[in-house]
């Protein structure tokens, strides 16, 4: 017997996973990485690369499932908050928290939904996803008090909640759009 209600949780689970050890992973690796990349004057090339790749899944998504007015106005509304929030974050490694921290809440969140939508009793997914995204983020940033090189800041806890937020209550806009949409 499966733990995984469907083959589409099971892959959001996967896509959680993979995410969360990339999260991980910068620990060690995002720093060199991140210096590297400023040296060769590619980190802000990488950062762009990196968002436009997601802007084309988030196209594709919504051409795939035709989207309408009502819900392409949504989806300009969101893209329009994270790109002032991302402008507003000066140092472009701050920046990666945002992506990361909003695609870890997304997964969760939509793994969650998909459980319940195949008869798993799950009050509040998207608050089970906050919570299990934030819970990750302070996760990470603890860890960081134990590798040299590394600091503890309270405010990247404070920028992955935001992502966090941000990421669900998105989602959130975008259901209650479609189920209303549905229902005219």
């Amino acid at each position: 017997m499966s733990i995984f209600r469907s083959s589409r949780e099971k892959r959001l689970w996967l896509l959680s996973l993979a995410v969360l050890i990339a999260i991980f992973a910068t620990l060690i690796f995002g720093w060199p990485l991140a210096r590297f990349l400023r040296a060769k004057g590619l980190l802000t090339i990488g950062f762009i690369a990196c968002l436009a790749l997601v802007v084309l899944f988030i196209l594709l998504h919504g051409l795939k499932n035709r989207a309408g007015i009502s819900e392409l106005v949504i989806w300009l509304g969101i893209a329009a908050v994270y790109l002032l929030v991302l402008l507003r974050m000066a140092i472009p490694e701050e920046r990666g928290h945002l992506i990361e921290f909003s695609v870890l809440a997304i997964f969760i969140h939509e793994a969650l939904r998909e459980r319940v939508s195949q008869g798993g009793h799950i009050r509040f997914p998207w608050l089970i996803a906050f919570l299990l995204t934030v819970l990750v983020g302070v996760l990470d940033e603890s860890i960081q008090l134990f590798i040299p090189n590394r600091v503890f800041d309270p405010f990247d806890i404070l920028f992955n909640t935001l992502a966090a937020f941000m990421a669900i209550a998105s989602s959130l806009a975008l259901t209650w759009t479609r189920n209303r949409i549905r229902k005219s």
